[in-house]
C-alpha cells in the first residue's frame, strides 16, 4: 500500500503539558516507524465541553502506509501507556462528558479516504466544531 499523509491532533491539560506532547510525538515517531513531517504551533486554548485546567494542542503530520484502524489502536496504546484511564460518558441528552487528561490523539484526516466504522471516524466528526483542531490544521495544510 502506498504511504498517505495522516493528521493527528494531540491535546493535554495535565502535569507537564509540553513534555506530554513532546513525549506522545517520540511515541508516535517510534510506533509509525518514522519521524513525522510536519508540526502545527503549539497553542493553549481553554477545556473543550467540561471546566478543567486549559490544554496545549497541535496538529502533527506523518505519511504512512498503516492502516487506519492499526493507526487508532496505536493511539489508544500510546494513551495508555501515557496514562490516560477513560471510562466513556454521556449526561442524558446522550452527550458525551469530557474529562481532564494527560494526552489525548485523535485521528482528523487519512489521506482523502473517508471511514465510518463504530470505533472510527474519517474524517473526525467533531473537528470543525474544534477551533483548537482547526487553527493548527489550518496551518499545517498551508505548509504544504
Amino acid at each position: 500500500m502506498k504511504a498517505v499523509p495522516v493528521y493527528f491532533s494531540l491535546g493535554t491539560n495535565q502535569g507537564d503539558r509540553r513534555a506530554q506532547i513532546d513525549e506522545a510525538l517520540r511515541r508516535l515517531d517510534a510506533a509509525i516507524g518514522r519521524p513525522y513531517e510536519a508540526l502545527s504551533s503549539i497553542i493553549e486554548t481553554p477545556s473543550w465541553g467540561f471546566a478543567g485546567p486549559d490544554f496545549l494542542n497541535c496538529v502533527v503530520r506523518y505519511r504512512t502506509a498503516r492502516r487506519p484502524h492499526t493507526l487508532l489502536r496505536i493511539c489508544k496504546r500510546i494513551e495508555r501507556a501515557m496514562g490516560r484511564r477513560e471510562t466513556l460518558e454521556y449526561d442524558a441528552e446522550g452527550r458525551r462528558i469530557y474529562h481532564d487528561r494527560p494526552i489525548d490523539i485523535d485521528i482528523l484526516l487519512y489521506g482523502d479516504e473517508h471511514i465510518d466504522t463504530p470505533d472510527l471516524k474519517i474524517p473526525h466528526p467533531l473537528m470543525r466544531q474544534r477551533d483548537f483542531v482547526m487553527r493548527p490544521l489550518e496551518e499545517i495544510l498551508a505548509q504544504k
